[in-house]
This record gives C-alpha cells, sequence and structure tokens, in this order.
C-alpha cells in the first residue's frame, strides 16, 4: 500500500502545464481555501492565473507533496520520473491516451506501463483521472468548477467518472462531502486502496464508490476488512447491471451467471451495500453520515396523509421495508397527543388537528419511536412558496429526536421539495433530511443491511490456454474423487456393447449419447428404460460412444450447481433450480469460491424454490445437508483445479430425502 498522506492533504503543489485546465486548478485551490504553496510550472515561465511559473519542478525550493501533471501522455511519463527523483508525495495523471484508448491506439497498455515503472514508489492517481477535493483541509487538485466547501467531517466519494464526479459535487441535498477523489485508469493506485487509506481519517464518517471495475481483488479484501475495524460503512454504485452476459458456448452457468452476478456476489462478500441510481446513492450516505448503520430495516412512518401513509407502506414493502405494530405504551402516548379522532396504526396518518402545535406534534412524533424501530421517519413536503408554516414542522422532529435520543428522518416525498435551507437546519439538530421517499425506503434499506461473516481469501484464477471440454463420463468421475455422489454407469462403444455395460447395473436406467453438449435438445436422452430396451434405443440415438447409468429415482428437486471462471471477480458459483427450466425459471443465487458451508446453506435457502427443499404441502423434503454436500464437493474440485479451470456444471443434482446424485456434469477447462 502506497503513502497518500501527502498526496491528499498537500502543504505544497505544483501544477504542470500551461493549459486552462491547470489555471482552472490554481482557481479551484481558491475557491476552496487552500492555504499551502501552489505554483505553476511550464518551460516559458509564463504567467498562469496570476502566477509566475517555474520552467521545472527542480527550481522549487522545498519538497513537493502533490503535482497535478497536465501535459500529454508521452510528456506526462518523463514528469512523472523527474518528480518521483523529486521525493514529491504524489501526482494526479491527468493525460487520457492510455488503456482507455486501446481500441484506437495499441501503445495505450505500454505507455500506461511505462508510467507506473517512472512512478517506483510515489504514488499516483490515474492516468485519465479528474483529481480530487479534499473539504477537511480545504485542498482542490482539481480541474475544473466544482461546488463543495470547507467540512469539518462528512463521506467520501471515489468514481470512476470525472463528470459524474463533478455532478456530485453540486448536490443540494446537504451532504457533508469530505473528499470527492476520480481514480481514472487506477494504473498504479487502486480505487479499493484509496478508499482504505481514507479510513485513516476518523472525520470520514462514511465511504460511497461508483464502481465501474473492481480490479485488484486483493485490495477490495483488504478495504472490507480495514472498514469492518473501523466501523465505518461502505456503499457502492456499481454499474454494469445491464451488459450481455457471457456467451454461453455449452454450460447454462455462464449465461445465468454472467459478470453482474460476479460483481453481486462480490459486494456481498465484502459487506458493501448496492445501490441503483446516484440519488439513493446519496441519500443513503446522508442517513450513513447522520445514523450511521441501522440494527434492521424497521421503521416508524408519520404523516398528515392517508394518502402518504398508504404509498409508505407500498414503497417500503417493495424495498424490504417493514412497518412494526404500535405497541400499548406508544399507543397511549399518541392517544394523549392526537386525541380520539385518530385512527392509530403503523405508518400513521396523524391528520393536521394538531398542526402549528409544535408541542403537541413534538409529543406525537416522539412517540412513534421506540426500541423495536430503528428510524423514525416523518414526511413532510415544504412548499416552495412560502415555507414558514412549515416550522413547526422541523421543530418538532428536532424536538422528538432531543426527546427520545433515538435516529429521526423528515422525508419528502419528492426529492425538490426538502429545500436546502431546511435540511441544514435539521441536520444540526440531528435529524436525518431526506429527499424523496423512495430514496429513503432505498437508504434505509442499504444501511440495515447486515455485515457478512467474514470470508476466507478468494480463490483467484489462474492462467488458462485452450480449452477442452471432459465427456460427462470423465467429468463425474472427476468430481466423485471429491466426494460428489454420481450414479454406477458404464461407457459403451456403439449400440452393440450396450447389452454388456448394462448387464450389472440396476433398473430403470437413463442412455444417453455422448458428443452432444445439450443432449436432450438433440434427443440423445433416454430414461427409464429395462436392461432389455437399451440396444434399442441406442440404435434409434444412432451415436458412437454411450453411457449407461441407473436412473436416480425418489427426487423432490432438481438443482444446478455451477462454478464459472470471472477473472473480474474470481469464480463465481452457481445454485439455482435444475432441470430442463433452468433457463426459463431462472431462480438463482451466487457466491464465490471458497464459501463456507453456512454461507452456502444461507444461499440455498434464499431460492424461491426453498418450499419444495424443504417439503412442500406435506410432500418429502430433500436431505438439505446432502445437498451442501455436493455444493462443497463441487468447490473441493474448483480449488484442486483453479490454475486451469474455466468452468464446472452439474445440471441436474437430484435431491431426495436421503442423498444428492449429480445426474449431469460438465467441466472446461485448459489442456
Amino acid at each position: 500500500m502506497h503513502d497518500l498522506s501527502r498526496l491528499l492533504d498537500p502543504r505544497s503543489i505544483a501544477v504542470i502545464g500551461g493549459g486552462a485546465w491547470c489555471a482552472a486548478i490554481i482557481e479551484a485551490s481558491r475557491r476552496i481555501g487552500y492555504g499551502g504553496d501552489i505554483f505553476p510550472v511550464h518551460p516559458d515561465g509564463k504567467d498562469i492565473a496570476g502566477l509566475r511559473a517555474l520552467r521545472r519542478p527542480e527550481d522549487h525550493d522545498g519538497p513537493i507533496d502533490a503535482a497535478f501533471v497536465g501535459i500529454n501522455r508521452h510528456a506526462t511519463i518523463d514528469m512523472v520520473r523527474r518528480l518521483a527523483a523529486l521525493g514529491a508525495g504524489g501526482a494526479v495523471c491527468f493525460a487520457s491516451g492510455f488503456t482507455e484508448a486501446r481500441a484506437e491506439d495499441e501503445s495505450g497498455a505500454d505507455l500506461q506501463a511505462d508510467l507506473v515503472a517512472a512512478a517506483g514508489e510515489m504514488p499516483i492517481f490515474g492516468p485519465n483521472c479528474y483529481g480530487f477535493v479534499n473539504a477537511l483541509d480545504r485542498v482542490a487538485v482539481w480541474p475544473d468548477q466544482h461546488g463543495m466547501s470547507a467540512v469539518e467531517s462528512g463521506v467520501a466519494i471515489l468514481t470512476q467518472s470525472s463528470n459524474i464526479a463533478i455532478n456530485l459535487t453540486m448536490q443540494r441535498r446537504a451532504l457533508p462531502i469530505a473528499f470527492m477523489i476520480t481514480c481514472g485508469n487506477m494504473a498504479q493506485t487502486s480505487q479499493a486502496e484509496i478508499a482504505a487509506a481514507l479510513l485513516d481519517d476518523p472525520r470520514v464518517s462514511a465511504i460511497g464508490l461508483h464502481i465501474e471495475g473492481f480490479g485488484a481483488l486483493r485490495d477490495w479484501e483488504h478495504l472490507s476488512r480495514k472498514a469492518r475495524e473501523r466501523d465505518v460503512p461502505l456503499v457502492a454504485l456499481k454499474v454494469g447491471r445491464s451488459e450481455q452476459a457471457r456467451q454461453a458456448t455449452v454450460s447454462h452457468t455462464a449465461s445465468l451467471a454472467g459478470s453482474d452476478a460476479g460483481a453481486a456476489a462480490l459486494l456481498e462478500r465484502l459487506g458493501i451495500a448496492r445501490l441503483d441510481t446516484l440519488p439513493e446513492f446519496l441519500e443513503t450516505l446522508k442517513l450513513l453520515h447522520c445514523a450511521g448503520r441501522l440494527p434492521a430495516p424497521k421503521v416508524a412512518s408519520i404523516s398528515c396523509s392517508g394518502g402518504e401513509a398508504s404509498l409508505a407502506a407500498d414503497l417500503g414493502a417493495q424495498r424490504g421495508v417493514s412497518f412494526p405494530p404500535l405497541s400499548p405504551a406508544r399507543k397511549q402516548a399518541l392517544r394523549e397527543a392526537l386525541g380520539p379522532m385518530v385512527a392509530l396504526a403503523n405508518p400513521l396518518d396523524y391528520h393536521t388537528y394538531i398542526w402549528r402545535d409544535t408541542a403537541a406534534m413534538t409529543r406525537a412524533w416522539a412517540a412513534m419511536a421506540g426500541p423495536e424501530i430503528a428510524l423514525t421517519m416523518s414526511i413532510v413536503d415544504y412548499p416552495h412558496t412560502d415555507p414558514r408554516d412549515w416550522i413547526c414542522a422541523t421543530e418538532a422532529a428536532i424536538g422528538a429526536r432531543h426527546a427520545t435520543g433515538a435516529p429521526f428522518a423528515v422525508v419528502a416525498t419528492l426529492p425538490e421539495l426538502m429545500p436546502e435551507a431546511a435540511a441544514r437546519k435539521l441536520m444540526a439538530g440531528g435529524v436525518v433530511p431526506l429527499n424523496g421517499l423512495a430514496e429513503a425506503f432505498a437508504a434505509v434499506r442499504a444501511a440495515a443491511a447486515p455485515l457478512p461473516e467474514p470470508s476466507d481469501p478468494l480463490l483467484l484464477p489462474g492462467a488458462t490456454g485452450a480449452l477442452r471440454t471432459l465427456s460427462e463420463h470423465e467429468a463425474k468421475r472427476a468430481l466423485s474423487q471429491h466426494g460428489l455422489a454420481i450414479p454406477r454407469g458404464r461407457l459403451a462403444e456403439g449400440p452393440g456393447a450396450i447389452a454388456d455395460a448394462a448387464r450389472d447395473l440396476a433398473g430403470p436406467l437413463v442412455l444417453k449419447g455422448m458428443g452432444f453438449a445439450h443432449k436432450s435438445e438433440h434427443g440423445a436422452v433416454r430414461v427409464g428404460l429395462a436392461a432389455d430396451e437399451v440396444e434399442a434405443a441406442a440404435r434409434e440415438i444412432g451415436a458412437a460412444r454411450f453411457l449407461v447409468e441407473e436412473m436416480v429415482t425418489g427426487g423432490v428437486a432438481e438443482l444446478l450447481i455451477g462454478v464459472t471462471c470471472d477473472p473480474a471477480h474470481g469464480f463465481v458459483l452457481t445454485i439455482g433450480a435444475g432441470g430442463v427450466l433452468t433457463e426459463i425459471l431462472r431462480d438463482t443465487v451466487s457466491l464465490l469460491v471458497p464459501s463456507r458451508r453456512a454461507q452456502i446453506r444461507a444461499a440455498l435457502l434464499r431460492l424461491r424454490m426453498t418450499p419444495l427443499l424443504k417439503g412442500y404441502r406435506g410432500a418429502p423434503g430433500a436431505d438439505i445437508e446432502a445437498v451442501l454436500d455436493a455444493v462443497e464437493a463441487i468447490q473441493s474440485y474448483v480449488i484442486a483445479n483453479a490454475g486451469s479451470l474455466s468452468e464446472v456444471e452439474v445440471n441436474p443434482l437430484i435431491c431426495t430425502p436421503t442423498r444428492a446424485v449429480a445426474a449431469d456434469a460438465l467441466i472446461r477447462k485448459a489442456e
């Protein structure tokens, strides 16, 4: 890990280059009130933003803590080498044309490698990077406009998109942003490494990560461990849900998993809650900054409209948020504050009988808090015409917060109906101002996401060459050596050898023609055969080789267990509904290898088909322990063959009340 302390909190900043971007760096620093030494560097020694430029960085009298390198990509490499030789604290590399431009310029990857070599031990952000704003220490190495101002504490946001970063600095939701950092190509210093460095600053209350791709998986594991130790929540906006799933040349697993399943499994494993939109992302960070993690997604909702109460109930249910019923003590306190005309429930429509009576509003709102409530939410939309009549709501919320000490929020159903001035007053009073009802419930769900149990280090993919698909017989034998139960069976060369192969097998039998990727789609499978029927069936199929097996009977459910090698996320373990309806049902969960038995069990029981596995309407259930044994056997094979493995699939795994047997198996691995 690099030491980023001088780069992120510099006493001196060199701005290298002569374009408008470099002048903007100086202006951005002035705007936020930077009090250190900032100086331009240009070979002509010209004036830049009112400052006389040095001709070389070597001419600066004193250490250079941070440098913005705003010159072309080839010159950037030489300049970074010179800065490293000077002992600089770090550099932001602005130039593009490195790996992000590989499609247009094949030299980009080589140049990026040269840049990393030139930096040596000196940390660099980028290339293709905008830089950062540190509002805690009034630092802006930022070549554009920004909307940030100094704060005493706040959240950190790291993004791989400079434009999104600019937009987020302009938010007017009263969210205190301590750091805004763009990561660029992450040639040397990863997004996770930068985030881990920020955890050393106790003024950072939560960290938000806009992620395009992970890379450096060990860095992400380190970040997760350190964040847990420091009790700093992490949330993410991970793009890529709509990306086309990888082409499934052979298995169902690859088409079902795709890249996003691996990303979701990685975030869950790391304990990083995932949001879907920028507004949800910002509101979650605000909630975490004000209230920290919530013990459960259980809320009390207060509004003066039945329509809003119903809307809250529906949106909460959609987001997995619950509304615990009112306790007798809370009902009594509410009745005293509201009188006999109000029906008491959660969500509560308290009508408008007590509107403008701040003391009564405070008593009623405070009564909605309780030990079983993680967050009490009052729905208030402030009019933009004349909000003075709504001051009572602001004061009541602050009063309820002070009276109970419990987390309290004021939520505007429409984001634009939470004025920034009101939001800042609420926040100063310890109340969370939330912009948007849907966003508020998404924030509650994310803030209440439980931290997973610590996991073993991820199994990282090894190098693979040309791939070979093992025959079903080979695949089953290989997996059985790791403990997977398979049917008794025999191989036969041609229809004439089938009778001998089937002689000592107990019927009913299954006959399969070899050489087909999806046998059922080619009519190459016959089931429920007697020994004297297999030869005729083999002649109908017409294959050169056959596998005849004892048929697995008594199945109560069929599962798919698959593992794909995902270079971005490791080995993705998919468990789902199996058999011929696998891709139609798409009832799957994904984990990463290795996963512990308890983690596998929890994932298995999240499937929609869980009632079948447990025994539906009096029917016998599956042997769950046998299913877990099967998954662990497959995982054991993956771990032993990680250096060459591409994918493994067992589909179906036939689950009976006493065992779990692999009826079909596929393995693709390097030669």
